[in-house]
């Protein structure tokens, strides 16, 4: 059993006090912000007729089930924690419709469709994640962790019984099976090749397995089964950019489906097997499309300045039934006719205060490296800016920023800060070989990206250069660590890290399995590449950091460890580096309790206010003093 560690709270060298001339932008507040709700993982029922969907409110992240057309959303589960949104699992549909199958508290829950108490199969399926139905709507496939190494197993839906399916070296997730019933195709990501991701077939009535689509250093995922279940189409990594691709079940005709310059990012089958609905990359706007499966030509759905995702087709396939965000739009599920391109917007996840607020729509900044490598990002422009700008790397490092809904950078642009959101070599949607610029060049390149972010703004002339800040989280605040470590020219007035590392080594040695797999999958092991984990690990260069800096950490992460910010901060104690240091019990990888969520949010404020505000700033939040009479110099 783990021993709670308390939480913890230092500081050094600068006044932990609110600025007194400084105010909240108008109509804006940090308990305003720290209310916001998320719907996610949507599931449409096998006969149209309703939605399922997690919805993350009041500090935990139930089940809801809604009229596919709209209407009151009934809650299905009760007690299911808060999680972040990006490792949760959508509740499964049994094929008859009557049930419901998703994760809770590490254990597969299943509960009537039409509202009950949801029951937990027993062991040993603890820490089952992603139950798939099979077409009888009473056996499941699950994953269990036998040594924290997952595989895959059928059970039925009282949990009476345990059938493993897989037991190669390596992990296996996603597991679809066929229309027949007869296999199931998933993923396997071999011991041996952390850069490889091959599509297996298991034999349900023999038992055997086989190898469909793979290759060495080759990622083939996302398998999905046509409707009549002659072609398995999947995502590959086979070019330069991720494409769909097809195969028949004994592993001929394998041929690309679509050649597009940028990334799919996800897709469906329409009921009648003749088209794909495609989620495209193109630069952080994430459009949909439809393509034919006979032509491959391919049809805009919807575009925009916006995010799409979670595509699902109607029985009759009339309407694709969406996840929508942007900028300026909170998630939330829509439903779009396929034949007009109408748009119905079904649910409302959060408060209406939210929609009155001022927000800014990004616009993509393109500015060049040291080396000359273009780097894309976006820039949030404020309509009254204060001279101040931030850089705010994203985590990852595999991902990207795109035009999500950011709500604490639409709070920090009305202030008056500008926000720039580099997209540095590593991120995604570039191609690969930009996101494999960053294997084996952690705090190197991307560091230098980010650099040149903060000189790309200094050049801007509403911004003063000497007001520039750096935040992040997870990979974003190892980075903001890493620059300020490796800034001779002390671009930075202050940084922010948020659950962040800055020594790769211990680290690598503390956390949980699939980030220590994914931290050698980039940068190899410690003992092959001792001198990569070093070099990268901004520990060893505390001595050079000059800007004060706050760091923020979860006493629950396993991500990031959250001894990696108790080292840095004794490192900064030892060489009397100004600094804060406060971390929180319970929270994981990504603050979920509002307290805490209100906590960090008002530290972070407090910290640029002070750092990157000077008293006589002219913003939209400044509270005018009594007694103040301002006069014309001569």
């Amino acid at each position: 059993m783990r021993v709670p560690v308390p939480e913890k709270y230092e500081r050094n060298g600068w006044p932990s006090v609110d600025r007194p001339d400084l105010a909240p932008p108008e109509g804006w507040s940090l308990p305003l912000i720290a209310s916001v709700n998320r719907v996610y993982q949507s599931r449409l029922s096998p006969d149209g007729g309703r939605i399922a969907f997690v919805w993350n409110r009041e500090e935990q992240a139930d089940i809801y089930v809604m009229p596919a057309k709209g209407g009151w959303p009934s809650r299905v589960s009760f007690t299911r924690p808060s999680t972040p949104y990006w490792w949760d699992r959508a509740p499964q549909w049994s094929p008859d419709g009557k049930w419901l199958a998703f994760r809770m508290k590490g254990h597969v829950h299943i509960v009537d469709s039409r509202g009950g108490i949801p029951e937990k199969l027993p062991a040993p399926l603890d820490a089952s994640a992603s139950p798939i139905w099979m077409p009888d709507s009473n056996q499941l496939i699950v994953t269990i962790r036998p040594d924290e190494i997952p595989h895959l197993a059928l059970t039925d839906r009282e949990g009476t019984f345990v059938r493993v399916l897989t037991r190669d070296a390596g992990e296996d997730s996603d597991p679809r099976p066929s229309p027949d019933g007869t296999m199931v195709a998933y993923v396997h990501w071999p011991d041996d090749d952390r850069n490889r991701r091959d599509i297996r077939l298991v034999d349900l009535v023999s038992g055997a397995t086989r190898v469909l689509v793979g290759a060495p250093k080759m990622k083939d995922w996302f398998p999905r089964w046509s409707p009549d279940g002659k072609w398995l189409a999947f995502l590959s990594q086979r070019s330069d950019f991720n494409q769909v691709w097809l195969v028949r079940p004994d592993g001929s005709d394998l041929h690309p489906f679509t050649n597009l310059g940028t990334n799919v990012e996800e897709f469906s089958w329409s009921p009648d097997g003749t088209r794909l609905a495609l989620v495209v990359n193109r630069r952080g706007r994430l459009d949909l499309a439809s393509a034919a499966l006979g032509s491959g030509r391919i049809e805009e759905v919807k575009t925009g300045r916006g995010v799409y995702s979670r595509p699902q087709w109607s029985p009759d396939g009339a309407y694709l039934y969406v996840e929508y965000e942007d900028p300026l739009a909170p998630p939330d599920i829509h439903r779009i006719d396929v034949a007009t391109g109408r748009v119905k917007q079904l649910t409302f996840s959060n408060p209406p205060a939210l929609a009155t607020r001022p927000m800014v729509m990004p616009e993509e900044a393109v500015y060049k490296s040291y080396d000359g490598l273009e780097i894309a990002g976006l820039l949030y422009k404020p309509k009254h800016p204060n001279g101040a700008a931030l850089v705010h790397p994203h985590g990852g490092p595999t991902e990207q920023f795109g035009y999500t809904w950011e709500i604490l950078i639409q709070y920090l642009a009305a202030k008056g800060y500008t926000v720039l959101c580099p997209n540095y070599r590593g991120s995604t949607g570039y191609g690969l070989a930009f996101e494999h610029a960053n294997y084996n060049n952690w705090g190197m390149g991307d560091v230098q990206d980010c650099l040149h972010a903060a000189k790309f703004l200094a050049e801007m002339p509403e911004i003063d250069p000497a007001r520039l800040g750096i935040y992040g989280s997870s990979y974003g605040g190892y980075l903001t660590v890493a620059c300020l470590a490796r800034d001779p020219e002390f671009l930075f007035a202050c940084g922010i890290s948020q659950y962040g590392d800055a020594s790769l080594v211990s680290s690598w040695a503390q956390c949980d399995r699939n980030t220590r797999l994914y931290t050698e999958m980039q940068i190899g092991h410690p003992s092959d590449n001792w001198e990569v984990f070093v070099d990268a690990s901004s520990i060893h260069q505390v001595a050079n950091i000059q800007a004060p800096l706050l760091l923020l950490h979860g006493l629950e992460d396993e991500v990031v460890v959250p001894q990696a910010s108790e080292e840095l901060a004794e490192a900064l104690k030892r060489h009397n580096k100004t600094f804060e240091y406060k971390t929180y019990a319970g929270e994981p990888h990504g603050f979920q309790k509002r307290e805490t969520v209100l906590d960090a949010s008002a530290r972070l404020e407090r910290f640029l206010d002070w750092y990157l505000l000077p008293p006589s700033v002219p913003s939209p939040m400044r509270m005018e003093l009594p007694n103040v009479v301002e006069e014309d110099e001569e």
